[in-house]
């Protein structure tokens, strides 16, 4: 059994939490992982870290250890330069991109802003190299005060520790948000104390008060160690005899700010100055420090040191805060005068690093500076780019205020805007900045235009009053067209995606005239999409070998924006399955809360639509169940149709068809009052299928010429494409023999299959469908040896399917089980139970049976097995994970692998299958063969 061990840190009440971390870390000394600790502010998570970090020193473990600073939260890899820092020697252990990526990102050296995937192997594959020579542990306190692009990287490597002897340890404020919560990460809930560790605790550090004094204290401290350990210190000697009165009761936090305040007060100037730059700083390089120090050095800290509110690691050469607190108390006392000298000091020192420097004078600005505003306009550019939304918006709001002429600000308010609201998630900061964007001067510029449609979009309003407000900003506007102009070409996006909300054709006309009058030329992403998102049957051949080039440089590209977009252009051409990695790379980069949210959002849409047509329907019905929290977490409301219809489609193609029918109700009950006919297009291809597979051919007919009439590709509705083998299947199981030829020859008239292998599939099986009796083998075989046909099995498996149907309808019997037997193997595969129905019923048909099967005996390995005992046990992901020092995201994948092992499909099942397990499995069980006919 595990017993806590002695230590130098004070630890009262946490000998379970000690004796827990102990353990993890020695698992991460064997095996690598992450642990977060969470708690209230001042309940002891930094005395838990100390004792750990001690313990593990001890036991031969090296330690790093860094901590979040409030005033460095909007300075890029500020936390990551703080835990790196002693390492930096063994940089060159690393191969040279990956040197020079992290010596860039932290600032020893220079060049343009590395990828943070990049970094983020970098980290990795360095901690590794050193791990090689003994156990390493990443301590990070204060987490949700940790800088974006640190806080990005760390989360990457945290959830990459497994098999190695790396291990991280943070400590995250409760009910206070950061990358780690969601993640996946362990966490390690660190309560107040219990009334009689309180007690004890105060005892030891003021043995002599009152016990009248002492039951006020513990009462209003809540066991809180912090407080237990700092409210007594406010009290005069005659209060804590109770030979005064007590002070009044305060909230907490603030008597907590107050006391910190009082303590940094008493302090000389020389000292509280050093602290102050050393706040502001927030990297804990006493390079740094010293260099902006001017007349004062490291002596001048001593009496911090004395009083137990800083430390200085001479070793290391850093300088840190014993508790957030002190930092804050350090900016509250310091004047006005003070903080301009201490930014102006830290800008003249960090010349070299831009995005800094550009902070700290903002910050030391006091009136209008155009030069300081643009300085911070670019530093929020090159944030954006990589991928950091929030930062560029607080970068580009602090260089509104720095503008002297009200346009200017105005602009830049509305770009802040924009910026949150197309990408970065953030509609109700984006209201505001819009607000202030037009009191700073009349007339809305193109941004502030584009940031209030998709405002309107998200609230009340609806598509038609979106798309007006936008042409008219964009055909009054003074940019004379200039395809330079960021502002024009992200407005003429945002005017892209409101045309195809529309689904109607008129709603392009501005469009094409604008986009027809930029010069010298459309940008090329912008041309591609307009050719291949619009009216891809007319327009998508001249624009497919541009989009092919754009899909072959996304291995290269880093921002997400750029990346979501080309996904938008490649919808409908049937490339998103090649933009399948770069997707996955956005997504989790969101899911560490390094992508903006808009753009985690489309790459999960992309991804959900790649999944739909290669087959992978189980992750594309996860991949929108994340997609619609999303959009419910930051008011994404608009876009949860995309979602709910890969949830329609899905559960109609498995034959759920109550499911099916609520989403496509839901879906058309919130796009008809908002002029959303793309929403309703999207309905209607689902409730389209949904018909087709519980047989109810005439009602999809109709439906399904509800999204493009027969004989004809509805223009600019560029998800008829999508169902237009489904219309002329309905066509001919309603005996509409015109119409399915027509159809059949105006799908073969628009040459859909020059736009992708899936298209020339089914525009080939729609001739086929209608061919006659002696030219249907041909015309079927010509379709099925297609090239690349069998990326796409479920449109695949309905043409053998349909094949194989015509085959015993002509007699052809042993072809005709050919057919049927491939596809029903694909049906069962895809659980499409309609159409494995279908299937077995022709099959019985030509005189065999259905094929049975003899369930393999499931083999579980013991990490299964204790997983799914756990999870039957009624235990959840979380709890599991917890349990087994395992993220929540890894127990899920485990339970995905375990359910068709077991042959089942939910927990609830979980119990009855295990116990039905035998204790020897029995390997020589077989599949059924069907039998030879």
């Amino acid at each position: 059994m595990d017993q806590p061990e002695a230590s130098t840190v004070l630890l009262v009440g946490r000998d379970e939490e000690f004796v827990l971390a102990r353990r993890f870390l020695r698992q991460a000394g064997v095996n690598g992982g992450a642990l977060l600790i969470s708690g209230e502010p001042g309940v002891g998570k930094t005395a838990l870290l100390d004792a750990v970090a001690e313990a593990a020193a001890e036991a031969g473990t090296r330690v790093l250890r860094a901590a979040g600073v409030e005033f460095e939260a909007d300075i890029s890899y500020s936390g990551l330069n703080q835990l790196l820092f002693p390492l930096y020697d063994a940089f060159d252990e690393l191969a040279p991109a990956h040197r020079e990526a992290l010596q860039v990102a932290l600032g020893f050296g220079a060049g343009q802003p590395p990828d943070r995937l990049l970094v983020s192997n970098a980290v990795l594959l360095l901690l590794r190299s050193l791990a090689t020579a003994g156990p390493l542990l990443l301590i990070v306190d204060d987490l949700p005060w940790l800088d974006r692009a640190s806080s990005a990287v760390l989360g990457f490597v945290a959830r990459r520790l497994v098999g190695t002897s790396v291990g991280f340890l943070g400590a995250s404020r409760s009910h206070t948000p950061s990358f780690f919560e969601h993640g996946g990460i362990p966490a390690l809930d660190l309560q107040p104390l219990r009334p009689d560790a309180a007690g004890e605790l105060i005892n030891q550090r003021f043995p002599d008060l009152a016990p009248a004094v002492r039951r006020r204290l513990l009462s209003e401290a809540r066991g809180n160690p912090l407080a237990l350990l700092e409210l007594p210190n406010a009290l005069s000697g005659a209060q804590r005899l109770a030979a005064a009165s007590l002070p009044a009761v305060l909230p907490l936090p603030r008597r907590l700010q107050a006391l910190f305040a009082s303590r940094v007060s008493r302090l000389p100037e020389s000292c509280r100055r050093l602290m102050l730059l050393g706040a502001l700083d927030g990297t804990g390089e006493l390079g740094v420090l010293l260099a902006a120090a001017g007349e004062y050095d490291l002596d001048d800290l001593q009496p911090a040191e004395r009083d137990q509110l800083v430390r200085v690691h001479g070793s290391t050469r850093r300088f840190t805060f014993r508790h957030p607190l002190t930092e804050s108390a350090v900016v509250e006392v310091a004047s006005s005068a003070d903080l301009r000298w201490a930014h102006n000091a830290l800008a003249r020192t960090l010349v070299a690093h831009p995005e800094r420097r550009a902070w700290h004078l903002g910050e030391a600005t006091v009136g209008p500076d155009e030069e300081v505003a643009t300085l911070l306009e670019e530093a929020a550019h090159r944030i954006l780019r990589r991928g950091d939304a929030v930062g560029a918006v607080a970068s580009l709001t602090r260089s509104a205020d720095l503008s002297p002429d009200p346009v200017e600000r105005s602009r830049r308010l509305g770009q802040a805007a924009y910026i949150g609201a197309d990408a970065g998630g953030e509609l109700v900061n984006a209201s505001q900045l819009l607000d202030d964007a037009r009191r700073a001067s009349p007339g809305d510029s193109l941004y502030a235009t584009a940031a209030a449609v998709h405002l309107l979009l998200n609230g009340d309003g609806d598509v038609r009053t979106a798309h007006r407000l936008l042409v008219g900003a964009i055909e009054s506007g003074n940019h004379g067209y200039d395809a330079e102009d960021q502002s024009l070409v992200d407005a003429m996006l945002t005017l892209l995606l409101l045309c195809y909300f529309s689904g109607e054709p008129r709603m392009w006309e501005p469009f094409f005239a604008a986009l027809d009058r930029l010069t010298p030329e459309a940008p090329e992403l912008l041309a591609v999409a307009a050719g291949t998102f619009g009216d891809p049957a007319r327009t998508g051949r001249a624009a497919a070998n541009r989009l092919d080039a754009l899909v072959g440089g996304l291995n290269d590209e880093i921002d997400p924006t750029q990346i979501v977009w080309i996904g938008v252009a490649s919808i409908y051409l049937d490339r998103l399955p090649d933009c399948r990695d770069v997707d996955w790379r956005v997504v989790r980069l969101g899911r560490d809360g390094a992508a903006p949210a808009r753009r985690h959002l489309g790459a999960l849409l992309h991804l959900c639509f790649a999944d739909i047509h290669t087959g992978r329907w189980d992750e594309a019905i996860e991949l929108a169940d994340e997609g619609l929290d999303l959009c419910r977490e930051h008011g994404f409301r608009f876009f949860m149709w995309y979602f709910q219809y890969v949830q329609a489609l899905l559960t109609a193609a498995r034959g759920d068809a109550d499911t099916s029918r609520v989403l496509t109700d839901r879906m058309l009950s919130f796009a008809a009052p908002r002029g959303a006919r793309a929403a309703e297009f999207l309905a209607y291809h689902a409730e389209g299928l949904n018909d087709l597979a519980c047989g109810d051919s005439e009602s999809a007919y109709e439906t399904l010429s509800l999204l493009s009439p027969a004989g004809t590709i509805a223009p600019y509705v560029p998800h008829a494409l999508w169902g237009c083998l489904d219309l002329v299947e309905a066509a001919l199981r309603t005996n509409r023999f015109t119409e399915a030829a027509a159809h059949a020859a105006a799908i073969k008239e628009a040459n859909l299959g020059a736009l992708s292998s899936r298209l020339a599939l089914l525009s080939a099986a729609a001739s086929a469908y209608v061919a006659p009796d002696d030219e249907v083998e041909d015309a079927f075989e010509a379709a099925l040896t297609l090239p690349d046909v069998e990326r796409w099995p479920f449109d695949l498996a309905r043409v053998r399917l349909t094949y194989g149907e015509r085959l015993r309808r002509n007699k052809a019997t042993a072809k005709s089980r050919a057919q049927l037997r491939a596809a029903l193997a694909t049906f069962e595969r895809l659980g499409a139970r309609p159409w494995v129905e279908r299937a077995s019923k022709e099959l019985r048909a030509t005189g065999l049976a259905k094929p049975r099967r003899v369930a393999r005996l499931a083999v579980l390995t013991p990490q299964e097995r204790e997983i799914a005992e756990l999870a039957g046990s009624g235990l959840t992901n979380k709890q599991i994970g917890e349990k087994l020092f395992l993220s929540h995201r890894t127990v899920g994948t485990h339970l995905y692998q375990i359910f068709p092992k077991l042959g089942i499909t939910s927990r609830a099942a979980l119990r009855d299958a295990l116990a039905a397990l035998p204790d020897a499995e029995d390997d020589d069980s077989q599949l059924g063969q069907m039998p030879d006919q």
